[in-house]
This record gives structure tokens, C-alpha cells and sequence, in this order.
């Protein structure tokens, strides 16, 4: 039978997108669950190596897990205007239970603020009790009609980080803080740089005073908000009676904040990192740094090759490595290699009778320079201090994948003046990172978005853009303080 393909990239961006999902057999269409997608264990195993080092960094910052409830009823809801208008075309509500109709519907999540306000109020009532620093790891559900696997589905998994403080000042420091936990997290364990801004009114998180957002830039010049982070004021603590008595005795409401990111982040690493070839992992996420095959002519060289296999592999998780030793039989090697390139594995060591005489392995990294013949780089590797040897060698890919990704961003990002040079960036399906002078109005925002499908995905912090400057909106001729980002978006 022959090999299912990987459509390319300039071929169908959107096909390979999927297709690399499929071949690394990472995840599928739930088909029975409208909207919602299956999360095979070698996709739910880069989850969860994005999850341990999150969690490790807000538990760091003095944060603490706990779980809500799934169901929220639709009276919390309502409680904030802009919130439940926000969600409302993405809800699903339930209505019966146990045989009965219920006296009042529930909806499941799609977000924790209502139901987790609901808590807090019990729970604070001093200045003492505060800062209240709460994280949920959970799934929650949107009813999207145009879904994509791991980008936008029904059903989805994330964190969702809620506190409450005695102080705006307080709160908004939680706000930046928590952003710069997403920007490290991206470039130092993702190998995904990424900008740092603000987002517009219009695109700003329902029921916020500000949202902030980490925007990647993929492949094909598209944006992917990765993760955001909301400075939510007072409004939650109105609508939710969240107050507590100051160190002066009055009462007032608490400043909250909620912060998260999701699945998506899987997705995020495919589009920034992987080829036509397959996934590509950076090492610090990979749920399989290294495997090793074993490769034999004749049953009498088989024992032998094994045994040094495992016990090279033994060696190397005593090193903190994840290891695998592809044992399969009826598989010829080049298969397996095939099968591994798909799976992102970021090194291959190759084992024969001639490396156990020589006591090395032949070495191959997921991209790996080729040759004048096109044929993949391979060095060979003593067992002494192979450990060490490895472990160089996946540092180096580590940060080899941030300086491309960081590159393939530079040279995927203009700064325009003009309305025509605006637009022509994004003709004929392109897509860039643009910056760009703005008259601040959503007027103009929702033109620009009508005009070229290109939305604005926020304005810079220091340091995330172009150095502030004033000028002209390239779509009004309106003052602008400073330029903001443009891109069409995931």
C-alpha cells in the first residue's frame, strides 16, 4: 500500500496543516461530537509537557490549583452584560437532567469568571484574604462552527488563571506578569518567539478593561494569539458582590484579573516548526527526545544489537532523556526512520554490528543538513560520554528552532506608510506582520478588517515593534500616536 502523503506546504497550507496531525498521530475529528476533536496520546503527551512547566512557573509566582464546576447557570451569566453578550452565540446550554426539565438552565463553561466571582465572594471578606492567587486546569466549550484541530474546536483544554487584589495597581502588575510567564514559556520551551501587545476595544476579552496578548507569527504570515491575559477592574467583584474591608475599615469591591492559554499552543507548534517532511519538536517538548534503531542482517547479529540498544537507552534516561528503542519486527529500517521524521522525534541514533565493534551510533537530527547527493548529514558518536553528546545536540536544536522561527518572523514583517503598500501585503491570500499608523477608532478597525481581511492584533508593548512615533492613519489620514500590528489571523 502505498505511504499516505504530505500535501506541501506551497502546495495547500491548510491541507498540510492537517495532514501532519494525521501522520504524526497527534489527533482526529470526534465525527460523533459535532465540532470536537480526539487527542491521540502522542499529542496529548506535548500537552502535557507544556502543562508540568506551566504549572511549575505559576505555582513559582505563588499561584494555586483548584477545580469549578463545569456546569455554570445561565443567571451568572447575565450578571455581566458584556460578558454573556460576548459568549452567547458560543454557548451550549443544558437543559434537562435526570428526566426532568430543568427550573433553570445551565451552560457549560466557556470560561470561569461568573462561577469562580461566585466563590470568591464567599471566600474574601478581609484585605487579609487578599491577593487571592486561583488556576484551573480544565476543559471548556464553544460552540464554533468552522473548526480546525487544535487551533479551534467545541471542546478544548487550558488554563484559565483568576485573581482577585485589594489594588487596580495590584492587579494590573498580576496582568504583566502573567503575560511575560506566556512570552518566556514561548521562547524558552516552545522555541516560538513572539509580540507582546494590547489588544484593540473591539478585540478586547468580554467584560474587560484590557486585554493583553502574545501573538506568533506561523508559517504562512499568518498571527496566532497564543495566550492573553485580562485586567477584568471591578466588574466582576460589581456583579458578583466580591468585596472586602481595607486596612482603613471600609469596604470595597476587589480588582480582578483572569489570564489563559490552551490547546492551541499545540497547534502553534506545528504551524511554527514543522516541514513537509512532518512534525518537527523542539526538544523541550518532545514526548521522545531520542530513539534508537536497532538495525541487523541475520538473526545472530539480533541479540547483541538489542542488548547494547537498551542499555544505551537505559543510560541515557538516567540522564533525564526520553528514549524509545524501535524493537518492531517485519519493519525495515528506512521505514522506521520514516515513521519517526513524521512523529518529530528531534534525534535518531542508528545501531549496527559494525557501531558495537567501534563502540559508536550513527547520529541523525530531525533536520539535519544533506550533502551534495541531497542525503542527510549523519555523525557518528562514541558511547563514551554519550550522554553529554546528546545533550549538546539538543540544546543546539532548541535554540537553532527559536533563531529560525525568530528569523522566518523578521523576514515576514514590513513597516508601511501608505494605504497601497497596506494593502498590497495582503493580496492574493498573502499575509505579513504589518505595523502601521491607526486613528484609533474601531470604525477604522472594521474597515481595514472589511478591506483586506487583515485584523489588528494589538498594539506593541516597548520593545515588541517599531520605536513609538506619531503619524498618519494609513486608512484615514487621521493622527496616530504610534503603529500597530496588522495580520490576517488563525
Amino acid at each position: 500500500m502505498a505511504e499516505a502523503r504530505i500535501k506541501s506546504r506551497a502546495e495547500d497550507y491548510a491541507q498540510w496543516y492537517q495532514d501532519v496531525i494525521a501522520q504524526a498521530d497527534l489527533a482526529e475529528v470526534a465525527g460523533v461530537v459535532k465540532g470536537c476533536m480526539v487527542i491521540k496520546p502522542h499529542g496529548y503527551a506535548i500537552w502535557e509537557a507544556m502543562q508540568k512547566d506551566l504549572d511549575r512557573r505559576f505555582k513559582e509566582t505563588g499561584h494555586k490549583n483548584a477545580m469549578f464546576p463545569l456546569l455554570i447557570p445561565m443567571s451568572f451569566l447575565e450578571k455581566e452584560a458584556e460578558h454573556v453578550e460576548g459568549f452567547a452565540p458560543e454557548l451550549a446550554v443544558v437543559t434537562h437532567a435526570g428526566g426532568k426539565e430543568l427550573e433553570e438552565a445551565y451552560c457549560i463553561r466557556p470560561t470561569s469568571e461568573t462561577i469562580i466571582g461566585h466563590f470568591f465572594a464567599k471566600w474574601i471578606d478581609s484585605h487579609r484574604d487578599l491577593p487571592l492567587l486561583i488556576n484551573q486546569w480544565a476543559n471548556v466549550m464553544r460552540w464554533e462552527l468552522r473548526t480546525r484541530l487544535f487551533l479551534r474546536t467545541g471542546e478544548f483544554l487550558w488554563q484559565e488563571g483568576h485573581t482577585a487584589h485589594s489594588t487596580h495597581e495590584e492587579a494590573k502588575e498580576e496582568v504583566v506578569r502573567m503575560l511575560e510567564t506566556y512570552r518566556d514559556f514561548a521562547h524558552e520551551i516552545m522555541a516560538m518567539p513572539v509580540i507582546c501587545g494590547i489588544k484593540s476595544a473591539n478585540e478586547r476579552f468580554a467584560g474587560a478593561l484590557e486585554t493583553l496578548t502574545i501573538e506568533g507569527m506561523m508559517q504562512d504570515g499568518k498571527a496566532l494569539q497564543c495566550g492573553t491575559s485580562h485586567d477584568l477592574g471591578q466588574n466582576f467583584g460589581k456583579a458578583f458582590d466580591v468585596t472586602f474591608q481595607n486596612a482603613e475599615g471600609e469596604r470595597d469591591y476587589v480588582w480582578q484579573t483572569s489570564w489563559g492559554v490552551s490547546t492551541r499552543l499545540v497547534g502553534a507548534l506545528i504551524m511554527t516548526h514543522s516541514d513537509d517532511d512532518g512534525l518537527v519538536l523542539p526538544p523541550k517538548l518532545a514526548p521522545i527526545h531520542v530513539v534508537i534503531v536497532p538495525i541487523y542482517r541475520k538473526d545472530d547479529e539480533r541479540d547483541a544489537v538489542l542488548e547494547a540498544a537498551h542499555r544505551i537507552a537505559k543510560d541515557l534516561r538516567s540522564d533525564g532523556l526520553n528514549v524509545e528503542v524501535d524493537a518492531r519486527t517485519g519493519m525495515k529500517p528506512g521505514a522506521k526512520y520514516y515513521d519517526w521524521e513524521r512523529k518529530g522525534v528531534p534525534m535518531r541514533l542508528e545501531l549496527g554490528p559494525r557501531d558495537l565493534e567501534a563502540k559508536s551510533v550513527m547520529c541523525k537530527m530531525r533536520l539535519a543538513e544533506t550533502d551534495e547527493n541531497g542525503r542527510a548529514v549523519k555523525e557518528t558518536l562514541s558511547w563514551d560520554d554519550l550522554g553529554l553528546e546528546v545533550g549538546k545536540r539538543l540544546d543546539a536544536f532548541q535554540d537553532f528552532l527559536y533563531q529560525r522561527a525568530l528569523a522566518m518572523r523578521e523576514a515576514g514583517t514590513i513597516v508601511v506608510d501608505t494605504w497601497e503598500e497596506f494593502t498590497a501585503a495582503f493580496e492574493d491570500g498573502k499575509s505579513s506582520f504589518v505595523y502601521a499608523h491607526w486613528d484609533g477608532t474601531t470604525e477604522t478597525e472594521l474597515a481595514i478588517k472589511e478591506a483586506t481581511k487583515a485584523t489588528l492584533r494589538c498594539v506593541p508593548l516597548p520593545g515588541n515593534g517599531p520605536e513609538p512615533s506619531p503619524g498618519k492613519c494609513v486608512k484615514t489620514g487621521q493622527p496616530s500616536a504610534q503603529r500597530v500590528l496588522f495580520s490576517k489571523n488563525y
